[in-house]
């Protein structure tokens, strides 16, 4: 197959809320520092998921067809002038967000930040729900042989997780509670044990995510359901730290599961002079929410969009065997079957931890 080959490409499209339907679209040849890649395994996120039925988060609003899909491994194709990092027939994954690599926010690092960011599957760019895409190979990323495809394709939200860690300045020793078991809780769960937590305590109201949990990295699990999460967690940090029971909590709480509940314990979780980060968000923009207790304890409060400069981390880590991200797949769907994966995705919820869409398949 010719690199300059203009390809026709099987995409699924989000017409409406609930309508997933089928196109093709031409994908041109690589341009300079560019890379065509066939697209192997997507994973289905929450955000996609929302979109799929809401059609909006926030501000991002779907007002025209939107094509899904920012968890991506696949094949390289074919490389554009100028691309040395990657060859045809390399595995990679892809990093979702790319940003202008201008402004201060590049500058300095953070370019999670950046006001000019273009994200896949966040309207209106289009995702990666296709047989090919083109991508610029600064973050086309190479993956071993030792790393699955559906490994590759989640090495995105293990790079949430791991920002998350980041802000949540784990270090060797920390203790740590991660409100919400779901991927995102799952892949900050790795993220705090690589960076050298030692207890860990998970958190939701569903045994086998905290079954899956506990696999990946948790030392302690906690159903909300029949217990009370805030008080075992501070009963934990106390005889940890050897303090009064008033003074007990983690050294770092990361809220994982966008609810309400869970939001407001982790402010509460933290120990004095803990952090308390958000991960995920309440649907709900306006909360209400006991900002003078955390003040008094002196908890920092941090925030977590995206990630940036974390893929390189995660390669590693998958590579190294440090974290499980194969076992947080729990249902598959051929490429055929897309609208089919979503539909579930959406109706089961507390069923299911991470569809994959085998996109050859």
């Amino acid at each position: 197959m010719s690199a300059g080959e203009v390809l026709a490409s099987r995409t699924a499209v989000l017409s409406g809320p609930r309508t997933l339907g089928w196109t093709t679209r031409s994908v041109p040849a690589p341009g300079p520092r560019e890379v065509r890649v066939r697209v192997r395994r997507i994973g289905v996120c929450g955000s996609d998921v929302h979109y799929y039925a809401h059609g909006r988060i926030g501000p991002f609003v779907v007002d025209g067809p939107l094509v899904l899909g920012h968890e991506v491994s696949g094949v390289v194709e074919a490389v554009g002038a100028g691309v040395t990092r990657v060859r045809p027939g390399d595995r990679v994954a892809l990093e979702p967000g790319v940003p202008c690599r201008r402004c201060t926010y590049c500058q300095s690092g953070a370019y999670n930040l950046c006001p000019e960011m273009t994200f896949m599957a966040t309207p209106p760019v289009d995702g990666a729900l296709s047989e090919y895409v083109v991508w610029p190979d600064d973050y086309v990323y190479p993956v071993p042989e030792t790393v699955s495809l559906d490994a590759a394709a989640l090495l995105e939200p293990l790079a949430v997780g791991l920002w998350a860690a980041r802000k949540g300045e784990v270090r060797p020793g920390s203790s740590v509670a991660v409100l919400g078991a779901g991927p995102i809780g799952c892949t900050t769960v790795m993220a705090a044990r690589a960076a050298g937590a030692t207890t860990i305590i998970a958190v939701d109201l569903e045994d086998f995510r905290l079954d899956l949990a506990r696999q990946v990295g948790a030392t302690h699990t906690v159903n909300a359901r029949r217990e009370d999460a805030l008080t075992l967690i501070r009963e934990l940090g106390a005889a940890r730290d050897h303090l009064p029971l008033s003074h007990g909590g983690v050294d770092a709480a990361f809220e994982t599961a966008g609810s309400l509940p869970t939001t407001r314990l982790t402010l509460a979780a933290p120990k004095p002079g803990g952090v308390a980060v958000l991960v995920g968000l309440p649907p709900d923009p306006e909360v209400s929410l006991d900002i003078v207790s955390a003040a008094s304890r002196e908890v920092t409060l941090r925030g977590v969009f995206r990630y940036a400069g974390c893929y390189p981390a995660a390669v590693a880590l998958a590579a190294s065997g440090a974290v499980q991200l194969d076992a947080l797949v729990t249902h598959r769907y051929a490429f055929k079957q897309t609208p089919e994966a979503f539909a579930f995705a959406d109706q089961e919820k507390r069923a299911s931890m991470k569809v994959m869409i085998d996109v050859v398949a």
